[in-house]
């Protein structure tokens, strides 16, 4: 099934890119949530019309991409949590709580951009991957030290 991005999705391509999907995926899933329409002749003809607006968006995006790659690239964020003496946690530290911690520092990322595979159950540093645009990812450490009572 031969279908035309109306939005940027990560799996598949940027907006006004033309796909071929499986018929399932594209009638179940991409039609109805109206993230693509029909590559049909008068849809292609439409596309081509709007190519230089849907570019111009492209070009934004991409840009506060970029900016928002070089603010958080190789940034490091200290995270407190209560552990044992082997350095293990009590609990653990997940997207949500890196999100929450950039979000201090005045960076507005969702927790599903932060490519976390598992979460943080140790005591150290760990570099954390972020997705920050289509395609595009930097990375940010995580050191996580115990909490200081007091």
């Amino acid at each position: 099934m031969e279908l035309i991005l109306k939005q940027t999705i990560s799996t598949l391509g940027q907006e006004g890119d033309i796909v071929t999907v499986k018929s399932g995926y594209g009638r179940n899933y991409l039609l109805p949530q109206r993230k693509a329409v029909l590559a049909t002749p008068a849809n292609k003809a439409l596309l081509e019309q709007n190519k230089a607006e849907i570019e111009a968006r492209r070009e934004a995006e991409r840009k506060i991409a970029e900016e928002l790659s070089k603010k958080i690239s190789g940034l490091e964020i200290v995270i407190e949590q209560l552990a044992g003496d082997d350095g293990r946690l009590f609990g653990s530290v997940t997207s949500a709580d890196i999100a929450a911690k950039l979000a201090e520092n005045n960076i507005d990322i969702d927790r599903k951009q932060i490519l976390l595979v598992d979460p943080i159950k140790t005591l150290g540093t760990t570099a954390i991957a972020v997705k920050v645009g289509f395609q595009m990812t930097t990375d940010i450490t995580v050191n996580v030290v115990p909490t200081t009572k007091g």
